[in-house]
């Protein structure tokens, strides 16, 4: 069994409170969830405004398949979140 981790980076410089913040995040957090069956986590920086770091998590009994998988949620996250994201990791364990 592999465990995919996919770790997101996020820079929010339009939120002005942490309501704005958590409007965004968990727009975020339902999508993937929604569309790739995966858990999703605000992982740090939850007392930050304009800061977010996300972890996505799956596992899978096949390496290949669960590569697709979370290049296919770091693609999306990318798309949803646009320039606000800073980075995206993934690591396998």
């Amino acid at each position: 069994m592999v465990i995919g981790l996919v770790t997101l980076e996020v820079h929010l410089p339009h939120a002005r409170s942490l309501k704005d913040k958590r409007q965004v995040v968990e727009r975020v957090k339902d999508r993937l969830r929604a569309r790739f069956n995966v858990a999703v986590a605000e992982l740090d920086h939850q007392d930050l405004w304009q800061r977010a770091t996300l972890g996505v998590v799956s596992l899978s009994n096949e390496r290949a398949h669960l590569a697709r998988l979370l290049e296919a949620v770091a693609s999306e996250s990318e798309r949803l979140l646009g320039g606000d994201l800073v980075e995206s990791h993934i690591e396998y364990l």
